[in-house]
């Protein structure tokens, strides 16, 4: 995974389920607590790039990683979609409780 430098980065940390959407294909996501949620909106949305996409680094279970979360505008909170790639390493499921760390 890549490693960047997290000097003068934003953390959140937060627990949250891995949940699956039902679209086919079914991407896997975690949903950000919705007060972290809507202080990163009202703070750092100026940062927000095509459809509500802002650039972060993830942080689960001592793996670091680049990536981006979409704000949801039906939940009215971002998520944070879950690679594949972690997902099989850390041998993750559906419905697990997440303990993660977002950089922004």
């Amino acid at each position: 995974m890549i490693n960047h430098s997290l000097e003068g980065k934003i953390k959140y940390q937060f627990s949250a389920k891995l949940w699956r959407h039902n679209s086919e294909g079914g991407w896997y996501f975690i949903t950000l607590p919705s007060d972290y949620s809507n202080e990163i909106r009202s703070n750092l949305q100026w940062q927000e790039e095509g459809w509500g996409r802002m650039k972060a680094i993830a942080q689960l279970k001592g793996i670091n990683w680049n990536t981006s979360i979409w704000f949801d505008t039906k939940k009215k909170s971002y998520i944070l979609p879950i690679k594949s790639e972690i997902r099989k390493k850390l041998l993750l499921q559906e419905d697990d409780l997440l303990t993660m760390n977002i950089l922004i």
